[in-house]
């Protein structure tokens, strides 16, 4: 295994701190405007919460020009929480180091695994760098469980009904599916880890390819169940970010991530083949109501691109799905149907389709996802259309229903894919 590269000024200080007890890694690019608050709540959480652990923040940041580095290493956080930081019995120590490789959150990640590692820490947790409803208790959701003998915690969180399309459509019913755990919020961003765990991520040939961009989240939360850490789930509440509209800037987002768990299946085969059911997983914290951020929705152009996906990248789509489902995702493209309508089925088709045809490289695999971005953006064009009026709990049974019909169609996976 290569070692990570770290600097000699950061390589003394993890000698100078020995070993730690709890890291809680934060990767950065230009977010001086709100990592202070990401690193308050965390100081705080270690106050409240582990006042006797030895502690760490590590920020993991990517090249920032806007002084992101010189806040979190700055010690005037003059907030209500000093109080409470006051009590802290043993002080919380800060790391601040670029990170090498790729440019993305993946490797940011990788070094704060290796930090982890070289500390010896035995809980850890990566939260986002631009978080405004981050709290001390969220500390507690995402260290807690590892201290009592857990691997992996995967957030859960409460969203708007229109954020988070990618995981709702793809990326949970699909690791569901095939891997048998019940993670609802498997890129939630936000993760608790043993430092067993991390040793196990830094074993892996996978910083040069997208794990190292957007991919990371998945993998983590798939190599986590795959290879049999034991996880579980925490409720953090509302998670207030700069939501994005579902049909705009996320191509490159879902290139990666789907290309991550695309990626994954073929690493973990014989692992999937094998499932049949999903099983719940332990939940740490109580589920209850909190106010979302509206997430506003471009409907007519997702059903332009989409539409004009069908016109010109058929050719493209002939090689990615089979013949029935081609002929009926053109007839959904050409229908005048109104509501729009993109059948449940018929996208769980397309999704497995293209799972197989990435998998036996039937052209280059960005081309390939690329390709797949107008179908989702048809696809979540209906889930909108079809769910205007629907409360959020009917919406989430909606989902529900989504990743039943993935299980039903594992057969169909199988199928092609041998």
């Amino acid at each position: 295994m290569k070692a990570v590269p770290l600097p000699e000024s950061v390589a003394r200080r993890l000698d100078e701190l020995g070993e730690v007890d709890l890291l809680v890694g934060i990767p950065s690019f230009n977010n001086a405007t709100t990592i202070g608050h990401v690193v308050r709540a965390a100081t705080a959480g270690f106050a409240k919460y582990f006042p006797q652990r030895r502690a760490v923040i590590v920020n993991s940041d990517g090249g920032s020009t806007d002084g992101t580095p010189d806040v979190v290493s700055s010690s005037e956080f003059a907030t209500p929480d000093t109080i409470l930081v006051s009590h802290q019995l043993t002080p919380v120590q800060k790391i601040v180091t670029p990170y090498h490789g790729i440019p993305g959150k993946g490797s940011a990640f990788r070094t704060i695994f290796a930090i982890a590692e070289r500390l010896g820490a035995k809980a850890c947790a990566v939260v986002d760098s631009d978080l405004r409803s981050i709290t001390p208790e969220w500390m507690q959701l995402l260290l807690g469980p590892v201290l009592q003998g857990f691997d992996f915690v995967s957030p859960l969180y409460l969203r708007h009904k229109y954020d988070g399309t990618i995981t709702n459509s793809i990326v949970y019913p699909l690791t569901r599916a095939l891997y048998g755990r019940e993670v609802r919020q498997p890129i939630g961003g936000d993760f608790g880890f043993s430092g067993r765990l991390a040793s196990h991520y830094l074993t892996k040939p996978v910083w040069e390819s997208n794990v190292a961009r957007f991919g990371i989240d998945i993998w983590m939360t798939t190599t986590a169940i795959a290879d049999g850490f034991k996880v579980c789930q925490a409720f953090l509440g509302a998670k207030l970010h700069n939501a994005k509209d579902p049909g705009s800037d996320l191509a490159d987002m879902l290139v990666q991530v789907a290309s991550s768990v695309f990626d994954l299946m073929s690493s973990y085969r014989e692992r999937w083949a094998q499932v049949g059911g999903a099983e719940p997983v332990p939940l740490f914290g109580f589920p209850h109501g909190v106010g979302l951020e509206p997430v506003n929705v471009n409907v007519e152009r997702m059903l332009g691109i989409f539409r004009g996906g069908a016109r010109d990248l058929h050719e493209i789509w002939e090689k990615a799905l089979a013949p029935e489902t081609l002929a009926t995702v053109l007839e959904v493209a050409s229908s005048s149907r109104e509501p729009f309508l993109f059948p449940e089925p018929l996208w769980v088709r397309v999704v497995y389709d293209f799972a197989v045809a990435y998998h036996r490289r039937v052209m280059p695999g960005e081309q390939l996802l690329r390709s797949l971005v107008p179908l989702y953006l048809g696809r979540t064009a209906s889930f909108v259309l079809g769910t205007a009026g629907s409360s959020s709990d009917e919406v989430e049974a909606i989902i529900q229903g989504l990743a039943d019909e993935y299980v039903r169609q594992k057969t169909y996976l199988s199928e092609r894919w041998a």
